[in-house]
């Protein structure tokens, strides 16, 4: 296991001391959250712990399934008490990019229905402004080329996600775009100029969502607070 590695499992491991049982869990996707996720089957198995996981892709529902973690879609629970999802970009101001996993669109759905979100993240998340990391956006694939030249007109400078030749898809069947910013100086403005760009099903800005931080530093697990 990578250093890195390690630091995401001490990250996953002290998550999930936050979760108690009877509680609606939003389960999120990604490198860290897939620690997280094997951290709380081992306490489901050990401790009886009753939760209910919403998860926010097939690749998580899955893991959840093999764990022995009860699972129900958005749409089947009345709240979610708590959503614990990883980020690709966090900023000093809490702002954060989201989507390198092509989960974006269910994670915002969940992250919005949820009375409190934490992300967890290895400390290379960690950065002063948003932007070095590509920005995804999840789009119809019906008139992507146009939307791609109209991104290509902005200066955002889009790229189609791609794997061996073909399109990556989302669970949702559509595609990815990253955008190539480098640093993005006002992420609220740029939020807006995508949510009105039609065929944008989502954009990987999530702002003023998270409540808690969970990073992992050298000296262990690191617990903050957005302000």
């Amino acid at each position: 296991m990578t250093k890195q590695d390690e630091l995401k499992q001490l990250v996953g491991q002290e998550a999930v001391k936050f979760i108690e049982d009877g509680m609606i869990v939003g389960l999120g996707t990604g490198s860290t959250v897939k620690f997280m996720v094997d951290a709380l089957g081992k306490r489901v198995a050990d401790e009886q712990l009753s939760i209910v996981g919403v998860p926010t892709s097939q690749r998580t529902k899955e893991q959840a399934a093999g764990l022995g973690i009860p699972t129900k879609g958005l749409d089947e629970v009345d709240h979610i008490d708590l959503t614990i999802d990883g980020a690709d970009q966090i900023d000093k101001n809490f702002q954060g990019i989201k989507g390198g996993g092509a989960a974006h669109l269910w994670e915002k759905i969940v992250a919005i229905n949820s009375t409190k979100n934490m992300w967890i993240v290895d400390k290379s998340k960690m950065v002063d402004q948003l932007g070095s990391f590509p920005l995804p956006l999840e789009v119809i694939p019906y008139g992507s080329q146009q939307l791609f030249k109209r991104l290509e007109k902005q200066g955002f400078n889009p790229v189609f996600r791609m794997k061996n030749n073909n399109y990556v898809t989302t669970d949702s069947n559509n595609y990815l775009i990253d955008l190539h910013l480098h640093k993005i100086d006002n992420p609220k403005k740029l939020a807006l100029t995508l949510d009105q760009m039609t065929g944008i099903v989502e954009h990987g800005l999530f702002l003023n969502i998270v409540n808690t931080v969970i990073v992992g530093e050298d000296d262990g697990p690191k617990v903050l607070q957005a302000r």
